[in-house]
This record gives structure tokens, C-alpha cells and sequence, in this order.
């Protein structure tokens, strides 16, 4: 019988823990980096919280950091296509060999921890991820690994490390089920990555979040570090033709001044680089060797796929996660006064449906409802009550790739100039780009005595 690959065997562990779903708690990951001899201890992290943006944040500081010369580890979530794309190392995706390398390592060390009854079972999909970034970064000799927390922050896999600083991007609704029903009881939450005499950057938060966070930074002495206080971000001067909003800004904080600043698309993303900024300003008074004067340069490098992601083609696609209201409010006031546009729309089903429809809904030319290939997915009718009259119009595609199609139709037929949007989750969303990744393989030119290429693993 033949020997399935290395990166296989890692795939199936970690599709078997998929159905272990979410766990709160540490116990789980405290004793399984122990047992790997604690590898987030071996560099220094910054630890990025928020409900919308803390990805944004982990990319601003993780291409600012290497533009200074350091090697980097970046881990985010979810991913879109791949589940590579959550651990990079100085930019580039983790390879299967070394996804599976770090998988392994995890796995045994699990295996030794149920057979001694210190574990009763196997950790989750996210606690072996965030173990096998961990692991890896070690590996691969770090620098600095940035970050980001998976759900809340308190009780999320990641805030086992000790984080030389760490930020609180935003706080709204999400989540509500895990976190709390109130802006309060979440921010107590997020509040968890605060550490007694380490600084934490916070974004422009809800009073009644605002207060919570400040509350529990005084309770354990963590330093308060307001992103906007001291701070002006100002227009400088239109942009070139490559510019994302056509828009440059200046930066000045509290030590020192930024020029020629291009954020990526949306107006919020000035927010999240404001808080990229700030933590980077603190990672560099806690020691980290930051080099800000290469700053403009990393900012204009920065990309963040799927999160007002434009795709040139005809139709133009934009591609957005927008999956809670807060999101969703971003992303109209972007498409607010825009062309018009064909929105194709999925949602998990324990997400407020309504709430975004009332936001996306009504700026739409036409609405195809679908559902990615994913348990926790709502169905296209179950999307379609739930939306209630803002969705009569609707058209219901439950295959993505249908749906797109159809959008597309739909796009060309409205006019010249109107664009497809993909929003809803980010689910959806590398659904969507895994279609768009099969159709480019397609017209590849095949080379003459070579097979044609394959999708990346």
C-alpha cells in the first residue's frame, strides 16, 4: 500500500479537527507549547486584536518590519483559498513540506499529552494552526512574528505569548454567542492581550468599549496608548495612477512625522494605519530594531486580499469580507456614490443577516444570493427570510460558481462600468477566488511538451 505525502497526512490530522469546531480556553495550548518546549518564546510578537482591521494591521506591520531589514513570521486567519496562507515567513507562504513539518511536530507532541491523560483529546483546527506558526517561526529563525487573534482574545489560542506590545484595532458587534451581547463584555474580551507594564494601541472604540479596555488596563497596569491621541492624519496631495483611493496622506503622531502615506482602499483603513503606525512606534521603544523612515515605502507595498480587493476584468470584481454590520458599513460608504454594481451575497448563519443586508442590500442594482461550500453557511433561502423584504428582488444561486456566472450576466447586461461584488464572508470570498484561480490556469498558454499547470496546494 503506498505512503500518502508528509503535507497529506498533515491535511487529514487537521481535517479530523475540524469538527472539534471552536474551544475557549488555554489550557489546551499552554500545555501543548510547553510540550514543545515553548516556541513562541524563541522571538518577540506583537499581538493584534480587534472585531474588523487587525488583519489590515498584521500586514501594515508585517511589510514595515521586513522593509527594516528583519525576518518576519505573520499569522492570520482565516484563510482564503489555502490554508498556507495564514503562516508566512518574510512575506511567502508556509511550503506543504514545512506546513507539514510544523503539523507534525504539533501532533506528536499532542499524542504524548493524551497518552500521559494531561490532554483528554486532540486540540482544535485553530489551536494546531497557531502551535504549527509557532513552531515553524522558531524553525525558520525570526525576527519577529506579528500576530493576529483569532476570536476575541481573553481565551484565543494566540494569547499564550507574552507580546513585547499589542493593539486593539476596533471594537462593534460579532460574535456575540462566544463574546458577549453587550460592547462592554466584548471589549473585556479583546482586553485580554493587555499585559501588566506593556503598551497597547488602541483604535477609535465605542465609549462604552473605550471604557471597558481602559478599566482593565488600570486594573493589571498595562499602558493605555490611544492610536489618535497626539495624532493628525491629513490629506497631502493626489495620488498617481497607482495609488489605491487616488489619495496620499501625511501622518504626524506624538515622535514623529510620516509623508506620502497611501493606506490600502476605504476610508477605515486610515484607522487600521494609524493603529499599524503606533504599534510599530512602541514595538521600537520596547527594542525591537523597526526602521520607520522606510515606512512610506512598506505602506505602499501592503496588500491584504479579499477586504476591498479589486479585480480588473468585464466585469471589474470587488472582493470584500464584509461579514458583520460594522464591516458591512465600511464597505458601503467605499461603494456609496460608486459605479453601479451586482452584489453576489453569502453569510454564515450565525451572523446578523439583516444587519447586513441593510447595509449592502439597498445600494445594489441586483442581489444573487449563494452559499460556499461550508457547514456553517446559511442556505440561500434561509439568507432570503432572513433578509426579509430587502431581499424580494433577490436572485438564489446556491453553487458559488453559478452565482458568480450569473452576476457577471447580469453586470454586462446593466451597462458599461458596472461591477461585481462579492461580499458577505470570507468564506465566500476565497471561494470566489479559487474560481477566478481555475479560470487563469485555464487560459494559460500550454507549453509545448508540458502538461498543463495545476492550482497551487
Amino acid at each position: 500500500m503506498a505512503t500518502l505525502p508528509a503535507h497529506r497526512i498533515a491535511g487529514l490530522y487537521l481535517a479530523r479537527r475540524v469538527r472539534f469546531g471552536m474551544k475557549f480556553g488555554l489550557e489546551t495550548m499552554r500545555a501543548l507549547v510547553a510540550e514543545m518546549g515553548h516556541p513562541e518564546h524563541a522571538y518577540p510578537s506583537l499581538l493584534v486584536a480587534g472585531t474588523n482591521g487587525k488583519g489590515s494591521v498584521a500586514a501594515y506591520c508585517d511589510v514595515a518590519l521586513r522593509a527594516s531589514g528583519l525576518r518576519t513570521g505573520r499569522y492570520t486567519s482565516p484563510h482564503l483559498v489555502r490554508v498556507n496562507e495564514r503562516i508566512t515567513v518574510d512575506g511567502r507562504e508556509i511550503t506543504d513540506r514545512d506546513f507539514a513539518i510544523a503539523v507534525r511536530a504539533v501532533r506528536d507532541a499532542a499524542e504524548r499529552l493524551v497518552r500521559r491523560g494531561v490532554l483528554e483529546a486532540h486540540p482544535t483546527f485553530f489551536e494546531v494552526t497557531t502551535a504549527a506558526a509557532f513552531a515553524h517561526f522558531r524553525r525558520k529563525r525570526v525576527d519577529v512574528a506579528v500576530l493576529e487573534t483569532g476570536l476575541g482574545g481573553r481565551l484565543d489560542a494566540t494569547n499564550v505569548v507574552e507580546p513585547t506590545a499589542s493593539a486593539i484595532v476596533s471594537i462593534d458587534f460579532d460574535h456575540e454567542v462566544y463574546l458577549g451581547r453587550t460592547l462592554a463584555a466584548i471589549a473585556g474580551e479583546k482586553a485580554g492581550v493587555l499585559r501588566p507594564g506593556r503598551p497597547t494601541v488602541i483604535g477609535p472604540l465605542p465609549d462604552e468599549a473605550r471604557k471597558a479596555v481602559l478599566a482593565r488596563s488600570r486594573e493589571i497596569g498595562a499602558r493605555f496608548v490611544e492610536a489618535h491621541r497626539g495624532a493628525r492624519l491629513v490629506r497631502a496631495r493626489a495620488g498617481g495612477p497607482a495609488s489605491h483611493d487616488g489619495v496620499l496622506f501625511d501622518l504626524r503622531t506624538p515622535t514623529a512625522t510620516y509623508s506620502g502615506l497611501r493606506p490600502l482602499p476605504g476610508a477605515h483603513q486610515r484607522d487600521n494605519l494609524l493603529v499599524a503606525v503606533r504599534l510599530l512606534e512602541e514595538a521600537r521603544g520596547a527594542g525591537v530594531p523597526v526602521d520607520l523612515r522606510k515606512l512610506t515605502a512598506a505602506v505602499a507595498r501592503t496588500r491584504w486580499p479579499g477586504r476591498l480587493e479589486r479585480l480588473a476584468g468585464d466585469p471589474p470584481l470587488v472582493l470584500d469580507g464584509a461579514h458583520n454590520p460594522a464591516g458591512a458599513r465600511a464597505l458601503a460608504a467605499h461603494l456609496r456614490g460608486g459605479p453601479p454594481f451586482v452584489l453576489v451575497f453569502a453569510a454564515m448563519a450565525d451572523k446578523d443577516v439583516r444587519g447586513l443586508a441593510r447595509e449592502l442590500f439597498p445600494l445594489a442594482a441586483t442581489i444573487v444570493l449563494t452559499r460556499p461550500r461550508i457547514a456553517r453557511a446559511a442556505t440561500v433561502d434561509e439568507l432570503r427570510r432572513r433578509a426579509g423584504r430587502l431581499a424580494a428582488r433577490a436572485h438564489r444561486e446556491p453553487s458559488v460558481a453559478r452565482a458568480l456566472s450569473l452576476a457577471r450576466r447580469l453586470a454586462r447586461a446593466q451597462g458599461a462600468g458596472t461591477t461585481v461584488v462579492v461580499a458577505g464572508s470570507l468564506y465566500l470570498v476565497g471561494a470566489v477566488k479559487a474560481i477566478l484561480e481555475r479560470e487563469r490556469e485555464r487560459r494559460r498558454p500550454q507549453r509545448a511538451g508540458t502538461p498543463w499547470s495545476t492550482p497551487r496546494k
